[in-house]
């Protein structure tokens, strides 16, 4: 029987992070050591269940997981939606301008702080820029985004991860959340007690 290769798709933080039993912020399990290098199988809303090369298998908050470059994408091939920044630009500033025009309403036709505060209600902008680099808080996901310009990159996030009805679309895995388990290629899926590569 072929041993499938570990081929880490992402990185756990320099400053490692929590790790879960399941898709329940109520279950922790062993957190990841800085950088370690892992293999995101499933979603399901923010949640990622990441498998080490070990075996070890853990739910982590997804949102956090650094990106592994992958190969070049074939010339003139469409950006996933996560990467492409023009959705999210194109909300930044349609937020902007709805502030900006009830800021306006203020200031020349005398409309009250009630009213002005009924238009501005919900809105939740955050924009840093220097230079080539760009910052963008995604008040959808309740995260801050890296822009280098063309691709968008999971910079921090500001809740725990949250559930969803079910997988991500095309997300691999099975329907229901497993606990942490350890995986023998050898023998098939047997689910024993584990600890993340590199913890022993």
């Amino acid at each position: 029987m072929a041993i499938e290769e570990f081929r880490p798709t992402h990185v756990v933080p320099r400053d490692g992070m929590p790790a879960w039993e399941t898709a329940d912020a109520s279950r922790p399990t062993d957190p990841l050591d800085p950088l370690l290098p892992v293999e995101l199988v499933d979603r399901r809303g923010d949640w990622g269940r990441i498998v080490c090369a070990n075996g070890w298998s853990a739910w982590v908050d997804g949102r956090l997981l650094v990106s592994v470059p992958q190969d070049p994408p074939t010339p003139g091939g469409p950006m996933t939606r996560t990467e492409n920044p023009r959705p999210l630009l194109g909300r930044v500033a349609e937020s902007l301008s709805q502030y900006r025009r009830a800021a306006e309403d203020v200031a020349t036709a005398g409309t009250d702080g009630e009213t002005f505060r009924r238009r501005t209600q919900g809105l939740r902008v955050g924009v840093v820029v220097d230079g080539e680099s760009m910052w963008l808080y995604d008040a959808e996901h309740e995260r801050w985004v890296y822009c280098d310009g063309s691709r968008l990159s999971t910079y921090a996030a500001g809740s725990a991860p949250g559930d969803a009805a079910g997988p991500s679309a095309g997300a691999p895995g099975p329907s229901a959340a497993e606990p942490t388990q350890v995986v023998d290629p050898a023998r098939g899926a047997t689910p024993k007690s584990g600890r993340p590569a590199g913890d022993d």
